[in-house]
C-alpha cells in the first residue's frame, strides 16, 4: 500500500553556457548480461591472455545453451560530459612532480594540518603517566621515558608511517577508505547498487587475486558468499568512524585544557575554574575558525607549528646539556623490563598514559587526503619524531634532577626566561592540534555519507583547488558543543586523557583488523607478515586498552557512550538505506506494463524533458508510475537520472555518465548512471547541466543512427538493455558482439556505436535511416525549447503493522527522524523551484 503527495511547479527554459567534451571509454573486452553482469579482461598485446580463465557472473545453464553471434561497432559513446564540478580534482599525480619550494609549502601545510595532535602529546602524557603510577625512584622516571620511546617508534612510526600510510585508497585514508579498497576487490558491500561497469572505471585499478595466491582467492570467496562476513567487516568500519567522531571530541578537550594548564604554574593563584573557562574560550574561538579551511588555516598555523616543534627540541637539548643526559640509557628497552618488574600494576596502570604518545596516529591516516603520502613521511621522520623524542628526553632529564611537580612535566620544565614564549607558543599549538582531529572527522563523515553509512549534511568545499578539503558546519558545532561539555563536566586532565585513550585505541583497532584484512586479500603478501603484525600490534593496542577499561569509572565512559551513540545512529542509518533500496527494486515498474501503455505512457505527452531523479541503477523506478497516475502529463523526453557513489575517490568527468535507452524510440526515455567517487564534489550548475545533457544526449542518438544503419536483418534478435537475455561482448577495439541462441548461426555483422536498444515494433518503417534521425533529433531539440524540469521522487518507508517492535521503532522513528532532518534532494540538486516537480510514496516494508 503506498500513500503520495505531489508539488506541482511551472516548467521555465533554462539558459546557460554549452561546452563540449568527447568522452570515449578505454579499449577493452566485456561480456554483458543483460543484468549488467560483465566479464572485463584487458587486451593483451604480447598474446599472453586466457580467455578461459575469465569467471562468468551468468549461470552455467545459460552459459551451455549460447553461441556468440558478432557485431562488430566502433568505439561505445555511452557517457556524457557534464560539468558537474565547481571544484577541480586534485589527484594524486598533481603532487609527484613538486618542486622543491612546492615541497616546503607542503612541509608547512602538512604540520599545520596533520600533526597538531601528536605534536602537542608532550604536554600531558608524562602527567596523566605519573598521575597513575607516581615516581618512587629515578629509575621509574627512566622506565617510564623508555616506554614512551618505544611507543613512538611502533605505533606512529612503524604501524603508521611505514605500514598504513601505505594502504591508501588512491592517496585516500581513514576506516571508509580502507572499507572501499576492499570493496573494490571482493563485493561485500551490503548495498546491492553495484554495476560489472563501475570496473570500467580507470580509477578502479583493480588487482584481482592471482591464480597462484590461493588464499587471497579462498578470503575473497569467503568475504562474498558469507553475509556475516560482510556485517562484520561493515561493522568494524562503524566502529572505527565512531571512534574517529568520539576522538574529534576529546582531541580539543585534551589539548586546550592541558595547555591553558600551565598558567598554574606561571601565575600560581590561577584557580582551576580559571582554566576551564579560558579553555572555553579558546573552544569557542577554534571551532569558529574553522570554516575557513585547511589551506588557508593550514597554512598560517603550519609555521607556527613549525615553531612549537623547534621549541620541543630545543628545550630538550637544554635540559639534556644542564641536566641529566643520562636519560639516552632508556633507548635500551631493558629498562621497559625493569619497570614493570618494579611496579607490576602501576606499571601495566600507567600504559593508558603512555598511549597517548601516540594520540594523533590515525589523524596522520585520516588526513592523509590533504596530502601526498610521501610528504606526510618525510616530515614525521625528520622533523615530528625527533623533536618528539628530544622533547620526552628533556622532562625526563629535568625530573631526574629537580624532581617537582611530575604532573606538570612539561611546563616545569621550561627554563625560567623562555616560560612566557613557550607557553604562547604551547596554547597556539594546543589550538592547532584540535583542528586536526576536528579535519579528519569532517573527511570521514564524508566518505560514510557518500557510501551510505551517514545522514546527508551539507559539506562545505574551503578550497577551489584541492577539492578533499572540506568544512560540515552542523558537525562542527556539534563537536565544539560537546567539547565544551567534556571540559566543564571532566575538567581532570587524568580524566580526559582516559577517555582520549578509549576513542583513539578504538580507532586504532579497527584500523587494524581492516589493514589485516588488506594485506591478506590485496597485497597478497607472506602469511608470516600478516601474523607478525597481528600480533605486535593488535596484541599491543589490546593490553594499552585493557590499562585505559581500568579507569572508565572515573568519568571517562562518557566518551564511550558517545561513540556507542554514534555507532548505532550509522547503523540505523545504513539498515534504512539498504531497506529502502531493495524496496524500490522489489516494487520497480514491470517493462511489460510499460509497454502495454504504448508510447503516450496511458497520458499526456507534454513537449518538454523531465528528469527524474531516483536510485535505482536498473529497471524503471515506481515512482514513475507514481507519477504517471498523480500528474496529468509528463514530459515527451523522459530522462531516468540516478546519482551513484563508487567504492573510489574520484570518478574522472568522462567516465562519469553512463547514458542508456529504455523501450523503444517512440517512448523517447533514457536513462543516466551518475557515477561519483567518495571524495568528488557535487556542485552542478543547473543551467550548464541542462545544455550538456543535450548536447550529449544528441551525440549518442547520433552514434547509435549510425549503427542501425550499418546493422543487418539480425536486429529483430536484439532487445531492450533491460530484459535482453542475450549477452554483449566488447572488443579491445570498441566493437560489440551480441549472443544468440544456440539455434542460430554465426553471422558477422558490422555497426559503428554501441547501444543497448530493443526493436522498434512501434516506430513506422522507414527506408531513410536519415529521416529517422532528423526526426528524432527535431523531436529532441523541440522538447529543449520547451523547457527542462526536474521530476524528484521521494521515497520513504514505514514498517508494517505486524514488524517487530523493533524494526517499527527503528524504522518508523529514529530512521524517519533522521530523513527527515538530513539534507534532502532539494538542496543538492540547485534546480529553480519553478523547474521542480516533486511526488513522495511511501513503502510498507
Amino acid at each position: 500500500m503506498a500513500e503520495s503527495g505531489s508539488e506541482r511547479g511551472s516548467t521555465s527554459k533554462g539558459n546557460g553556457g554549452l561546452s563540449s567534451m568527447d568522452s570515449m571509454e578505454s579499449h577493452r573486452w566485456v561480456f554483458q548480461d543483460e543484468d549488467d553482469s560483465e566479464i572485463d579482461f584487458e587486451d593483451n598485446d604480447d598474446g599472453d591472455g586466457d580467455d578461459s580463465t575469465l569467471h562468468n557472473d551468468v549461470d552455467s545453464e545459460e552459459e551451455d545453451s549460447l553461441y556468440q553471434k558478432l557485431i562488430r561497432t566502433g568505439p561505445r559513446i555511452d557517457s556524457f560530459g557534464v560539468e558537474a564540478l565547481e571544484v577541480p580534482g586534485a589527484h594524486r599525480s598533481d603532487f609527484e612532480d613538486a618542486s622543491f619550494g612546492r615541497t616546503i609549502f607542503l612541509v608547512c601545510q602538512t604540520l599545520g594540518v596533520v600533526f597538531g595532535d601528536v605534536g602537542t602529546s608532550p604536554l600531558y602524557t608524562f602527567s596523566v603517566m605519573f598521575s597513575r603510577a607516581p615516581i618512587d625512584s629515578n629509575e621509574d622516571i627512566i622506565g617510564a621515558l623508555s616506554l614512551v620511546l618505544y611507543t613512538l617508534i611502533l605505533i606512529p612510526l612503524i604501524k603508521y608511517i611505514l605500514i598504513v600510510l601505505l594502504a591508501n585508497d588512491d592517496g585516500e585514508g581513514g576506516t571508509f577508505a580502507l572499507y572501499s579498497l576492499i570493496c573494490r576487490h571482493a563485493k561485500v558491500s551490503l548495498l546491492p547498487n553495484q554495476l560489472a561497469s563501475d570496473t570500467r572505471i580507470s580509477s578502479f585499478r583493480l588487482k584481482v587475486p592471482s591464480a597462484e595466491l590461493e588464499r587471497s582467492l579462498k578470503l575473497k570467496e569467503y568475504l562474498e558468499t558469507s553475509l556475516t562476513l560482510k556485517k562484520l567487516v561493515l561493522v568494524l568500519v562503524l566502529a572505527g568512524t565512531s571512534m574517529v567522531i568520539a576522538d574529534g571530541v576529546v582531541t580539543p578537550a585534551m589539548s586546550v585544557i592541558s595547555a591553558v594548564r600551565g598558567f598554574k604554574v606561571g601565575v600560581p593563584t590561577v584557580e582551576q575554574d580559571h582554566v576551564v573557562m579560558i579553555s572555553v574560550a579558546y573552544l569557542v574561538i577554534l571551532f569558529s575558525v574553522q570554516k575557513y579551511g585547511t589551506s588557508k588555516v593550514g597554512l598560517v598555523i603550519g609555521p607556527a607549528l613549525f615553531i612549537w616543534f623547534c621549541s620541543l627540541g630545543g628545550i630538550g637539548i637544554y635540559n639534556l646539556v644542564n641536566h641529566d643526559s643520562s636519560v639516552v640509557k632508556a633507548f635500551n628497552p631493558v629498562h621497559i623490563y625493569y619497570y614493570f618488574k618494579r611496579n607490576s600494576y602501576k606499571a601495566w596502570y600507567s600504559l593508558g598514559g603512555c598511549l597517548l604518545c601516540a594520540t594523533g596516529s590515525e589523524a596522520m591516516f585520516a588526513d592523509l587526503c590533504y596530502f601526498p603520502v610521501r610528504t606526510v613521511q618525510i616530515t614525521f621522520v625528520f622533523l615530528v619524531l625527533p623533536c618528539l623524542m628530544l622533547g620526552y628526553m628533556g622532562q625526563a632529564a629535568y625530573l631526574l634532577e629537580n624532581g617537582g611537580d611530575a604532573t606538570q612535566a612539561f611546563f616545569s620544565s621550561i627554563p625560567d626566561g623562555a616560560f612566557w614564549p613557550v607557553f604562547l607558543i604551547a596554547n597556539i599549538a594546543a589550538l592547532i592540534a584540535s583542528r586536526t582531529m576536528t579535519t579528519a572527522t569532517f573527511s570521514c563523515i564524508k566518505q560514510s555519507a557518500a557510501l551510505g553509512c551517514f545522514p546527508r549534511l551539507k559539506i562545505v568545499h574551503t578550497s577551489r583547488k584541492f577539492m578533499g578539503q572540506i568544512y560540515i558546519p552542523a558537525i562542527n558545532w556539534f563537536l565544539m558543543a560537546s567539547a565544551v561539555l567534556l571540559v566543564c563536566t571532566i575538567a581532570s586532565t587524568n580524566e580526559i586523557g582516559n577517555a582520549y585513550g578509549i576513542a583513539e585505541l578504538g580507532v586504532m583497532m579497527m584500523t587494524t583488523f581492516l589493514v589485516i584484512l588488506v594485506m591478506l586479500l590485496i597485497w597478497q603478501i607472506n602469511i608470516i607478515i600478516v601474523v607478525l603484525f597481528s600480533l605486535i600490534f593488535l596484541g599491543l593496542e589490546l593490553v594499552f586498552f585493557s590499562s585505559v577499561l581500568r579507569g572508565i569509572g572515573d568519568g571517562s565512559w562518557i566518551i564511550l557512550v558517545f561513540g556507542i551513540v554514534m555507532f548505532i545512529i550509522m547503523c540505523i542509518w545504513n539498515y534504512g538505506s539498504k531497506l529502502k533500496y531493495e524496496t524500490e527494486v522489489k516494487k520497480k515498474m514491470s517493462m511489460d506494463v510499460l509497454r502495454g501503455l504504448g508510447c503516450n505512457l496511458g497520458t499526456v505527452r507534454a513537449p518538454g524533458i523531465g528528469l527524474l531523479y531516483n536510485e535505482l541503477v536498473k529497471g524503471v523506478p515506481a515512482i514513475f508510475g507514481h507519477f504517471l497516475t498523480t500528474l496529468p502529463a509528463v514530459h515527451s523526453m523522459i530522462i531516468f537520472v540516478c546519482i551513484k557513489y563508487v567504492p573510489v575517490p574520484v570518478v574522472p568527468r568522462n567516465e562519469r555518465f553512463l547514458f542508456r535507452r529504455v523501450c523503444s524510440k517512440s517512448y523517447h526515455i533514457f536513462r543516466c548512471i551518475a557515477r561519483y567517487g567518495y571524495k568528488d564534489v557535487r556542485k552542478e550548475n543547473q543551467q550548464i547541466f541542462e545544455q550538456l545533457l543535450i548536447e550529449s544526449l544528441e551525440k549518442f542518438i547520433r552514434r547509435e543512427a549510425q549503427e542501425r544503419s550499418l546493422e543487418s536483418d539480425g536486429d529483430d534478435d536484439d532487445s531492450d538493455f533491460e530484459d535482453d537475455p542475450s549477452r554483449v561482448l566488447i572488443g579491445p577495439n570498441g566493437s560489440v558482439y551480441f549472443g544468440v541462441n544456440e539455434t542460430d548461426n554465426l553471422n558477422l555483422i558490422i555497426s559503428e556505436a554501441s547501444t543497448s536498444h530493443e526493436p522498434e515494433k512501434d516506430l513506422p518503417t522507414t527506408s531513410d535511416p536519415e529521416q529517422s534521425l532528423e526526426s528524432e533529433l527535431a523531436f529532441l531539440h523541440k522538447a529543449k525549447e520547451s523547457g527542462v524540469v526536474y521530476l524528484l521522487g521521494h521515497g520513504d518507508i514505514r514498517a508494517k503493522k505486524e514488524s517487530w517492535f523493533i524494526k517499527k521503532l527503528i524504522i518508523n522513528y529514529f530512521y524517519a527522524f533522521m530523513r527527515k532532518n538530513c539534507r534532502r534532494g532539494t538542496a543538492t540538486l540547485n534546480a529553480p523551484r519553478t523547474n521542480l516537480i516533486q511526488v513522495a510514496m511511501t513503502y510498507m516494508v
